[in-house]
């Protein structure tokens, strides 16, 4: 699958060394999660009964993992339900034991930011930490712990603040928006899918 990652990598818009479709221009993941803007406007981190794949809440809700599951399968195609599920499935023991679960739940795993960055790391976009704005590029994923312990994640946007740092596409409550806030929360992981990161997505999903 090769050939789409490059294909959707080049229509991302320019490429640079090492990085599929980080680019300095907007990135199809960086757009699909600024379309969500003013259509998602509620939070709702609740359980739900989903359809299997492809199932999501009413597209006026959801919490911060649904920005970045719907802003994979509306700009790339790609379904995170059933990568972490088939994931999960193959190897359970790999992931969080946080919730008490004893097998693969395909309502929830994949809407909670902790599996999602085992299967970004388990993937091989996991990038090191940095406190400067430079190394975190449009479409790149970030997350981090909020206050009362909370995990949160979101999407690097091509947008900057008049400082220079990148603004981030997110639901921290109020629905999706894009704001000032990479640096605001301390940070737990940085993530960027690189083509044999998608190559690897792509084949939990065939």
């Amino acid at each position: 699958m090769r050939s789409i990652a490059l294909l959707l990598a080049f229509l991302a818009g320019p490429m640079l060394a090492g990085s599929a479709f980080a680019s300095p221009v907007p990135s199809r993941l960086a757009e699909a999660a600024r379309d969500q803007i003013g259509v998602t406007v509620a939070y709702d981190p609740g359980y739900v009964a989903l359809e299997f794949p492809g199932g999501d809440l009413p597209r006026d809700r959801g919490a911060c993992t649904d920005v970045v599951i719907r802003a994979l399968r509306d700009g790339w195609g790609i379904d995170l339900q059933l990568a972490v599920n088939r994931d999960m499935t193959a190897d359970f023991a790999a992931y969080p034991t946080l919730w008490g679960l004893t097998a693969p739940d395909r309502n929830i795993d994949h809407r909670r930011v902790a599996n999602l960055a085992t299967l970004l790391t388990r993937l091989g976009a996991d990038l090191p930490l940095t406190d400067t704005p430079t190394p975190y590029l449009p479409g790149d994923i970030v997350t981090w712990t909020l206050p009362g312990n909370l995990s949160h994640i979101g999407i690097v946007s091509d947008r900057l603040t008049e400082a220079g740092t990148p603004l981030i596409l997110h639901n921290i409550g109020a629905g999706a928006a894009e704001e000032d806030i990479l640096f605001a929360y301390e940070m737990t992981g940085h993530y960027r899918l690189s083509i044999d990161a998608v190559d690897r997505l792509e084949a939990l999903t065939r």
